[in-house]
């Protein structure tokens, strides 16, 4: 039996603990994180957007991956986290000739 995945709103205690614990998560190894938390519609759930100043954000996803898809799987939540570089981090990565035309 397939399960629908639960209301995606933000005030349901599941929700709530789902998104406080996958911010704990992520604030374990990386404490400047910031946090945005939307409501999204493809797939239409609730997104933590997590805004680290890392290299690599593959490194954030495995932090948290495993308990993401139990809380999707197991318990039916519609939650999903999307980890962002800082632009000035995503800025200074890039060509030179391309971050003068920001400028």
């Amino acid at each position: 039996m397939l399960m629908k995945a639960e209301h995606a709103a933000f005030d349901t205690p599941h929700m709530q603990a789902a998104i406080m614990e996958l911010q704990g998560l992520i604030l374990q190894h990386y404490p400047n994180t910031t946090f945005d938390v939307v409501h999204g519609d493809d797939p239409t759930g609730i997104y933590v957007l997590a805004t680290v100043d890392v290299e690599d954000t593959e490194a954030v996803v495995d932090i948290y991956i495993d308990r993401l898809l139990e809380l999707q799987i197991d318990a039916g939540l519609a939650v999903y986290v999307v980890p962002v570089r800082p632009l000035a981090r995503v800025l200074a990565s890039t060509d030179p000739d391309i971050r003068e035309l920001g400028e």
